[in-house]
C-alpha cells in the first residue's frame, strides 16, 4: 500500500517529540485494569510470563498479544493503555514479558533480543493449543515491533487464527536506530538504557560468572558495547553488527502476507531515515505505513484516557479481522 495519511493532531505542547516520549513514561498512570500472570515453559528449559487481561465479553473469541520494547515489561503504561482500550471493546489481551523482563532472572544465559521470533512463535502456538480464540492479532512496540515484523516475514506458515498486526515506533533498521540514539539529542535516553541493561547484566553475572565477568560489564559505555559483549554472543551472533544485520526487520517486510500497520512518527528521535520503510510499503499491499508528523517514541498523546496509537490499533484490528 502507499503511505497512508495520518489524522493524528495532538495539543501544541505534544508536538515536541521529547515531551511526547517522556510524558507517558513519567506521568501517565493506567490503573483501571487487572492482569493475571501465566508462566509458559519453553522447549529449551526456560520460561516466559504472560500477563492476561480480559474483555467485557464473558468468553471473548478475540485476543491481542502485546510485545513491549527495550527494557520494558507487561506493566509499562503503553502496554496497559492498549490492553485497557482493547478490553473495553471486547478483546482479551496477553502482554508478553520477554525473557528476563518479568522481574525474575531467567534460567538460561540467553535473554531477549530484537530478533527472537522463535519465542513469539512458541507463545502463539501455546495460546492456540490451550485457548479457544478464533482471531488473534499482535501489537509490538519499538524492539517488540521489530521482533513482530521479523516473525511475520520470515516465511513461516502462520496459524489461520493470526489475522493482522500493528507495529508502533519500530526501529526497522537496528543499526540506523542505534546510530540515532547515540546522537547528543538522545544522551539522557541512552544513559538510562545503558544503566538498566548493565544492572540486569550484573544480576546475570551472579548466575553465570563463568561466562560473564564484572569488569567486562563495567567497561561497557554504550549500547553497542553491551550488544558486542552480551546480546550478540548469548544469542549466537558473531558480534553486534552481525546481530543488527540479521535481525533488522526491514529486510523481512517484503514477505509479510497479512495486513500489518507500521506507525512511526516523523519526530521520533530514536529512528533514522532507514527506519521509515516507504519503498517496502509501496511494493507490498499487506503493509500499511503511517507516519504522523508528531508522536515521538511510543508517545501519541491525546487528552483523554486513550492515546492515538491505541485507537488506531483497535480500528486497524477490527477493519482487517476477516
Amino acid at each position: 500500500m502507499p503511505v497512508i495519511d495520518s489524522q493524528y493532531n495532538p495539543p501544541f505542547l505534544f508536538r515536541n517529540g521529547h515531551i511526547s516520549t517522556i510524558y507517558p513514561n513519567l506521568l501517565r498512570k493506567v490503573k483501571d485494569i487487572s492482569q493475571k500472570r501465566e508462566r509458559i515453559e519453553l522447549d529449551d528449559g526456560d520460561f516466559i510470563d504472560l500477563d492476561w487481561s480480559h474483555g467485557s465479553a464473558k468468553h471473548s473469541k478475540k485476543l491481542t498479544v502485546i510485545i513491549h520494547g527495550l527494557e520494558g515489561n507487561g506493566q509499562r503504561q503503553y502496554i496497559l493503555g492498549l490492553a485497557r482500550h482493547l478490553n473495553h471493546n471486547g478483546w482479551d489481551s496477553a502482554a508478553v514479558n520477554l525473557r528476563n523482563c518479568s522481574g525474575e532472572v531467567n534460567r538460561l544465559y540467553k535473554s531477549y533480543n530484537a530478533g527472537a521470533s522463535e519465542d513469539l512463535d512458541h507463545i502463539i502456538n501455546h495460546i492456540l493449543s490451550i485457548y479457544d480464540y478464533s482471531s488473534i492479532t499482535i501489537c509490538g512496540f519499538s524492539l517488540g515491533g521489530n521482533l513482530l515484523l521479523k516473525y511475520l516475514g520470515e516465511g513461516r506458515v502462520l496459524p489461520s487464527e493470526v489475522k493482522n498486526a500493528v507495529a508502533v515506533s519500530v526501529p526497522c533498521d537496528l543499526y540506523d536506530s542505534l546510530s540515532e540514539i547515540n546522537k547528543p539529542k538522545n544522551y539522557i535516553y541512552q544513559q538510562r538504557f545503558i544503566k538498566n541493561l548493565k544492572a540486569k547484566l550484573y544480576d546475570r553475572q551472579i548466575q553465570f560468572s563463568e561466562v560473564l565477568d564484572k569488569s567486562d560489564i563495567k567497561a561497557c559505555t554504550s549500547l553497542i558495547d553491551i550488544d558486542n559483549l552480551y546480546t550478540s554472543k548469548a544469542h549466537g551472533y558473531e558480534d553486534a553488527m552481525d546481530y543488527y544485520s540479521k535481525c533488522s526487520s526491514k529486510q523481512f517486510l517484503k514477505a509479510i502476507q497479512i495486513p500489518t500497520l507500521i506507525l512511526n512518527a516523523k519526530n521520533d528521535s530514536f529512528l533514522g531515515n532507514q527506519c521509515y520503510p516507504i519503498d517496502e510499503a509501496e511494493k507490498n499491499p499487506s503493509i500499511f505505513l503511517e507516519m504522523p508528523d508528531y508522536g515521538g517514541h511510543v508517545g501519541f498523546y491525546l487528552p483523554d484516557k486513550t492515546y492515538y496509537n491505541e485507537r488506531r490499533t483497535l480500528e486497524f484490528f477490527e477493519k482487517h479481522i476477516s
